[in-house]
């Protein structure tokens, strides 16, 4: 198990954290060295002025009262090392500050000056030359100096461009993912069936070629699905002329047996039928033309032409708002799934519609055999036929694209097709169309009635 980020955006992310607090921790670290260094310079400086001008005042300096002004002016206290020969033998410095300071007063002020440290009275004694006399004078040991809030005036500011710096990463990592976001969007929508937008091809170059490249392809698919529908379309257009013809020949030119010319008449019947599946699926992805439009009626149009023919068939209206619709496609859509109810399924077949707060609902009902769950999915690609436990009453093939011109027509709405099993035996087809309006909750048909 990795605890790396497995997106992109989040290890951009994390890539740029680390080098902002990188880049921040060294910032603070030489701050602080360098500081320390100043530190130590100004306190050196400071010294070897004061121990310069001290021994020009100590030039000719006589008596206890001299040299005890002179320690008053100068925040020392002054005493001839004849006097205090034992001072010589104290500890050298131990804090780096007072070392440092020994090396450069030798430099500056002769060889014979020395250093020395008196630890339990937090003191360090330097000794100089003055007039022939040799003095040690003595200083309070240096403190740690807070140089007026300076390290919390530091630390509040790093704290300010550590936040500044985070925040730009935090866009920066965004902005760089947003064209990797997009173009999974466009793939997982091709990936359901959609038609995605062109992707945009500016950006980095890496970026806009991948982009280049998939809008390509898209164009390509798009135009592999036109030439399909083409295709389809005239093979239906130039088979459907001479069926006709072979109908009126067969009506007009009688026959002395009455069965066999009715058999003709059916299969002819049925092949028109199937190329009029064909057309209807070659004509299902055309969004154009859409209308407001109420939906029951065109539902109870489309039942009336059953019940007109003795099919057994209700329809229970749901007072559907008005929604943008295809009419002539709606109506299809009921067609086919009326028709695959009466034809695998048995009577009584129910239609119900809904209204909702997103989406319209048709659900077709029958008391069939039903269809088994792994087979849906199958059902709904062009060209797949119903099993031979479900297959039609009059023992027709069909052309498997009933369900496949369905599904298009409700994704053509914003919508979709389910398939379910009914309680009780059966399946339910249920169909969502989008209404085009955003409400607090969704209402779905009235339960099934038994």
């Amino acid at each position: 198990m990795t605890l790396a980020p497995r997106s992109l955006f989040g290890r951009l992310t994390l890539l740029l954290v680390a080098v902002v607090a990188i880049a921040t921790v060294s910032m603070i670290l030489l701050f602080r060295q360098d500081r320390a260094a100043l530190v130590a310079r100004q306190f050196g400086d400071t010294k070897i002025a004061q121990l310069q001008a001290m021994r020009a005042a100590l030039e000719g300096a006589e008596g206890r009262a001299t040299l005890g002004r002179i320690g008053r002016e100068f925040g020392a206290r002054i005493i001839p090392e004849s006097e205090r020969p034992a001072l010589a033998h104290a500890g050298p410095p131990q804090t780096p500050l007072v070392a440092e300071l020994e090396q450069r007063l030798r430099a500056e002020l002769g060889p014979g000056t020395e250093v020395r440290a008196l630890p339990g009275r937090q003191q360090f004694l330097v000794r100089l030359q003055a007039g022939g006399t040799a003095y040690w004078a003595a200083f309070p040991m240096p403190a740690p100096r807070e140089l007026d809030g300076a390290p919390s005036r530091a630390l509040a500011w790093s704290l300010a461009i550590v936040l500044l710096l985070l925040a730009t990463a935090y866009v920066s990592a965004r902005y760089l993912a947003r064209p990797l976001r997009q173009l999974n969007a466009a793939v997982d929508e091709l990936g359901r069936g959609g038609t995605p937008a062109p992707l945009p091809e500016s950006g980095p170059s890496e970026i806009a070629a991948v982009n280049r490249r998939f809008n390509a392809m898209l164009a390509n698919l798009r135009q592999i699905e036109r030439d399909r529908a083409l295709l389809l379309a005239g093979v239906s257009h130039d088979l459907r002329t001479p069926l006709a013809r072979l109908r009126l020949g067969v009506e007009m030119g009688g026959g002395d047996d009455p069965a066999e010319r009715a058999g003709m008449v059916a299969d002819i019947e049925e092949m028109d039928r199937i190329v009029g599946q064909f057309l209807d699926f070659a004509r299902a992805d055309d969004t154009s033309g859409r209308e407001l439009a109420e939906l029951d009626p065109i539902v109870q149009a489309c039942v009336d032409r059953y019940v007109a023919a003795g099919r057994e068939i209700g329809f229970r209206p749901g007072g559907v708002r008005p929604l943008p619709l295809k009419p002539t496609a709606v109506s299809r859509l009921v067609a086919n799934l009326v028709d695959n109810a009466l034809a695998y399924g048995a009577p009584p077949v129910d239609v119900v519609t809904a209204d909702g707060e997103a989406f319209a609902t048709i659900e077709v009902r029958d008391r069939g055999a039903g269809i088994a769950p792994d087979d849906v999915e199958r059902l709904k690609r062009p060209f797949t036929r119903a099993s031979d436990a479900r297959a039609r009453a009059d023992g027709a093939a069909g052309a498997g694209l009933g369900l496949a011109i369905v599904e298009r027509i409700a994704r053509m709405h914003g919508g979709t097709l389910d398939i379910l099993p009914r309680d009780g035996g059966g399946t339910v087809a249920r169909v969502r169309l989008a209404a085009g309006r955003a409400r607090d909750r969704e209402a779905e048909p009235t339960s099934d009635p038994r």
